[in-house]
């Protein structure tokens, strides 16, 4: 069972987001295409995976998809390693953008999803820089939720902001802690191996906890992983928070500048320079190992201001799903003008 059956069956649960379903597949581990400024990764690596799931009324079912597609040995601290430099494009082009100047007070994201039966669907977030989040089906409803109030952001949207935010001041280590414990769950991330037992356990019991809820066979309890499947974890929680992170906030240059350089200290990952439409992006890939086997995950971005373009999802050569393809457009906007249905 992968996340996306558990989900079809916790039909009590409320919907996540739209980001959720292609953020919970991904991990993303950075190799660098174009050598061009220095980024000193943190000297500790714990891990934790698929938070990206985590949405309004969901956090039971990110425990229980992150639970449950892990496994390992005896569980032990990983030692703590010399700082290593990374060079990437990605860096240069975060520097460039906390330069920028920036204008009005919220970020919007319009988001077009092609559904596995060719159907398409579009969904409105207005972010403010004050923490607010606002949807909509169409920008009439979306008018409607901000002029009403109808604030519907979660600690893991407020967490996951103020990590990225504090990247971009330059407090890496500490916004890797803070992004990779953005949903919460289970791992206590940069605590002591006791700590981490403890928050490991509990998750395991609030996995199970769900499985009991909904009826199902509760899974045997695994232990928290070690070696490539924890290196592997962390990749895939940091790839899922700081995705998400990036496109709901993407039109902030301070979160996404932190998004990126949070990124450049993910060992492994694809970035390629290449030119769609005549327009020059970078992709970054997150390949099948970091990604828990089930395809590659490609986000898209301006290769000149880093916003989202795209996010797709590539089944592994073999499977019968389809792609998972969303197409991203983002803005600044004054949120008065969101409420006056000036869209």
């Amino acid at each position: 069972m992968d996340e996306m059956d558990l989900m079809k069956k916790l039909r009590d649960v409320p919907s996540p987001r739209p980001e959720a379903y292609d953020d919970a597949r991904a991990a993303l581990r950075t190799a660098m295409a174009e050598p061009v400024a220095p980024v000193v990764r943190p000297k500790r690596w714990f891990s934790w995976t698929r938070a990206g799931i985590t949405a309004v009324g969901a956090a039971a079912v990110a425990t229980a998809v992150v639970m449950g597609t892990t496994g390992g040995g005896v569980p032990a601290a990983p030692p703590a390693a010399a700082p290593q430099v990374v060079e990437s494009p990605l860096v240069k082009l975060a520097s460039d953008l906390k330069a920028a100047p920036s204008q009005g007070d919220s970020s919007l994201i319009i988001r077009s999803n092609l559904a596995p039966d060719k159907s398409q669907y579009v969904w409105y977030t207005v972010y403010t820089d004050k923490g607010q989040t606002f949807h909509g089906d169409s920008p009439k409803t979306l008018a409607q939720a901000a002029a009403k109030g109808q604030d519907l952001a979660t600690d893991y949207d407020r967490k996951l902001m103020a990590a990225a935010r504090l990247a971009a001041k330059g407090d890496l280590e500490a916004a890797r802690n803070a992004m990779v414990n953005g949903a919460g769950c289970c791992w206590a991330l940069g605590m002591s191996p006791a700590e981490q037992e403890k928050a490991w356990a509990r998750g395991q019991e609030e996995r199970a906890e769900v499985f009991r809820k909904k009826g199902m066979p509760v899974p045997p309890a695994k232990p928290r992983p070690t070696g490539k499947e924890l290196e592997d974890g962390i990749n895939n929680t940091l790839w899922s928070n700081t995705t998400y992170a990036l496109f709901i906030g993407a039109a902030n240059a301070e979160v996404r500048a932190g998004v990126l350089k949070l990124l450049a200290t993910i060992e492994d990952v694809t970035v390629d320079k290449a030119d769609v439409g005549g327009q020059t992006v970078l992709k970054l890939t997150a390949a099948p190992p970091v990604s828990s086997g089930e395809g590659a995950h490609v986000v898209t971005v301006d290769a000149g201001n880093g916003l989202p373009i795209r996010s797709e999802v590539v089944p592994a050569q073999g499977e019968q799903d389809p792609h998972s393809v969303a197409n991203y457009k983002s803005s600044r906007v004054n949120l008065a003008d969101i409420a006056a249905g000036k869209i």
